[in-house]
C-alpha cells in the first residue's frame, strides 16, 4: 500500500472515475456497493473532500443516510464486468459482492470497507449532506433527471488515500 496525496492524483484516476468506480458504504449490518461515474475532489472546510452524488431512488441512498462514512475504489485493473453489473443491479435484490466475486477488506479509518482490488482507495467521513434543489439547476441539465429523481450530495473528508494491489 502506498499513500497518495488526494489533491495530486494523476489524470488516470479521473479518467477511470468517469468510466466507473465503486462507492461502498456500511451502516450497521447493511453493506452495499454501487458504480459511480460522478464525483469531485477539492478542498472545503480546510480539508480534502470527495463529493459523491447518490439518487434517493438508489438502495445505497438508504444506507448512506444512516452511515458516518463511505469509501471509493477507483480500480486500475479490468473491472468492467463488475462495474457494469454494480451499476445496473440493485443491492435490494441481490448481494453484489457475491454475484461479482468482490471481496472487501477493512478500511484503515472507516467502518465502511474498501474493495480488495488493485486501485486507488479513498476513505471518507461524511461531513455534510444536502439534497439537490432542482430550482437551482441549469435547465440544460434537466435532461439528466427525466424522472425528477435528483441526487443528494455527500461531502466526505478524505481521511485516507492510497494505492493498493488486489488479491
Amino acid at each position: 500500500m502506498k499513500s497518495v496525496n488526494p489533491l495530486a492524483l494523476p489524470e488516470s484516476f479521473f479518467s477511470q472515475l468517469t468510466e466507473g468506480a465503486f462507492l461502498t458504504v456500511r451502516a450497521g449490518a447493511s453493506l452495499n456497493t454501487m458504480t459511480i461515474g460522478w464525483g469531485m475532489i477539492g478542498v472545503a472546510w480546510e480539508r480534502p473532500i470527495f463529493t459523491v452524488l447518490v439518487r434517493d431512488s438508489r438502495h445505497t441512498y438508504s444506507i448512506m443516510e444512516r452511515a458516518v462514512d463511505f469509501t471509493v475504489t477507483v480500480p486500475t485493473g479490468d473491472m468492467n464486468d463488475a462495474l457494469a453489473f454494480c451499476g445496473t443491479r440493485s443491492g435490494r435484490d441481490l448481494d453484489k459482492f457475491e454475484a461479482c466475486g468482490l471481496k472487501t477488506k477493512p478500511g484503515l479509518r472507516t467502518a465502511s470497507p474498501v474493495l480488495d482490488v488493485w486501485g486507488v482507495q479513498l476513505e471518507c467521513r461524511i461531513l455534510y449532506k444536502t439534497p439537490m434543489d432542482p430550482s437551482g439547476l441549469d435547465p440544460a441539465l434537466s435532461a439528466l433527471y427525466p424522472k425528477h429523481d435528483y441526487h443528494t450530495l455527500y461531502f466526505g473528508e478524505i481521511l485516507e488515500c492510497y494505492e493498493q494491489e488486489g488479491r
